[in-house]
C-alpha cells in the first residue's frame, strides 16, 4: 500500500474516534500541511464514506452522524501481520478449549478484506512453510485464561477447581502472580493459600476460576516464566546440579534460557541451580559454555566431567597418531 494511501486511512482512524476535528490537527497528526489534509478528504468521500466539512477559521472535519464503517479496515501491512500471527498461534498450539477458533478468526478476517488483497493473503498461506513443528496443544478455556488475568492485572484472589494428574479434584485459593505459555500447554503460578507457597497449575486441568476474597501484591522480582519452567524440570529430572560459573550474571542470563535453571550472585561468579535426568549431558553443556566453572553437587557430575575430558584429550591424540602415521618420512 502506498505512503498517501495509508495516510488516508490513518485520517479516516482519527475521524472514528467521533467529534469534529480541525484541519490544523489533523495535519499535524498526520505529519502533513493542511491542503493535503483537505485532499485527504476529497479521497473519503469519493469512496462513499460521508464527511462532512465544516468550513472557517476552527473549520474541519467529522463523520456524518450515525455513519457505521465497515468492521475491519487493514492495510496490506496489518493484514499480513494478524493472518501470519494467527497462523503461528495455531502452529504452537496457543489455543482455547475451541480447536477451530483460530481458523474461524482467519476465515472472517479474509472475508472483509478487500478481495484483492484478500487473494494475495491466501496465496502466502497456501505456499508459506514453517521449520518448526506442530505442537500438539492442551488447550486452556478462554474464560478460565482471562479471568487469571483479569485476577493477576486487579491483584485479587481467586478459587479455582483444579483436577491433579492423577484425578483428584480440589478447590485452591490462589493469589495469581503469573501466566506463562510453554511447549503448548499453559500455566498459572502464584501463592497457594492452601500450601502456603508458590504452586503452578495447568490450565486445561481447570474446570472454574471464581473471585474470592480479600487481595494482593505480587512479589516485585517475581519470574513467573522461571519458576514455571524450573517447577516443570523439578517434577520431571532426577539429578540436583549447583554449579559456579566463572562469568558474570549478566553474561550467564543472555547465553543461558530460563529453561537451564534458577542464576545468582556468587562470590566467585555465578551459581546455577538446576536439575537434571543426565549428568553425561549436563558435563556436555558446562562444556560447551567456554566458561571454568565449580561443581559443587553432585559428585557424580564431576565424573562425568572428567570423564568427557578423557574422551576428548583421547580423540584429539588419536588425530595426531592418524596424522603421524599419513605423514611420509624423507630419509
Amino acid at each position: 500500500m502506498t505512503r498517501p494511501t495509508a495516510r488516508v486511512l490513518a485520517m479516516l482512524e482519527l475521524l472514528q474516534t467521533g467529534g469534529q476535528h480541525t484541519v490544523r490537527e489533523l495535519a499535524v497528526r498526520l505529519g502533513v500541511d493542511e491542503r493535503t489534509v483537505r485532499r485527504y478528504a476529497e479521497h473519503l468521500a469519493d469512496l462513499g464514506i460521508p464527511v462532512q466539512a465544516q468550513r472557517g477559521r476552527y473549520g474541519g472535519y467529522r463523520l456524518a452522524p450515525g455513519y457505521k464503517l465497515p468492521p475491519l479496515m487493514l492495510t496490506d501491512d496489518e493484514a499480513v501481520a494478524v493472518a501470519l500471527g494467527l497462523k503461528v498461534a495455531e502452529r504452537a498450539g496457543l489455543a482455547t478449549t475451541d480447536p477451530a477458533a483460530t481458523a474461524s478468526a482467519l476465515a472472517k478476517v479474509s472475508r472483509v478484506l478487500p478481495r484483492a488483497l484478500g487473494r494475495r493473503l491466501d496465496s502466502l498461506l497456501s505456499t508459506a512453510q514453517f521449520t518448526s513443528a506442530v505442537r500438539a496443544s492442551a488447550p486452556a478455556g478462554a474464560d478460565t485464561l482471562l479471568g487469571l488475568a483479569s485476577a493477576a492485572q486487579q491483584g485479587h484472589t481467586v478459587v479455582v477447581a483444579y483436577t491433579a494428574w492423577d484425578g483428584r479434584t480440589s478447590q485452591r485459593t490462589l493469589d495469581v502472580y503469573g501466566l506463562v505459555f510453554h511447549s503448548g500447554r499453559w500455566y498459572v503460578t502464584g501463592h497457594d493459600h492452601g500450601r502456603d507457597g508458590v504452586r503452578t497449575f495447568r490450565l486445561d486441568r481447570i474446570a472454574s476460576v471464581e473471585q474470592g476474597d480479600g487481595s494482593y501484591v505480587a512479589p516485585a522480582d517475581f519470574d513467573a516464566r522461571t519458576q514455571v519452567v524450573s517447577g516443570i524440570a523439578a517434577v520431571r529430572w532426577s539429578h540436583e546440579v549447583c554449579v559456579v560459573l566463572r562469568t558474570t550474571l549478566a553474561d550467564a542470563g543472555e547465553r543461558l534460557p530460563a529453561s537451564a535453571g534458577r542464576l545468582s550472585e556468587h562470590a566467585d561468579g555465578v551459581l546455577l541451580e538446576t536439575r537434571a535426568d543426565r549428568l553425561d549431558g549436563m558435563a556436555r553443556m558446562l562444556a560447551g559454555l567456554g566458561w571454568d566453572f565449580d561443581v559443587i553437587t553432585p559428585d557424580a557430575l564431576r565424573d562425568e566431567v572428567l570423564a568427557l575430558s578423557d574422551r576428548l584429550r583421547a580423540n584429539a591424540l588419536r588425530g595426531a597418531v592418524a596424522d603421524d602415521t599419513a605423514t611420509p618420512r624423507s630419509r
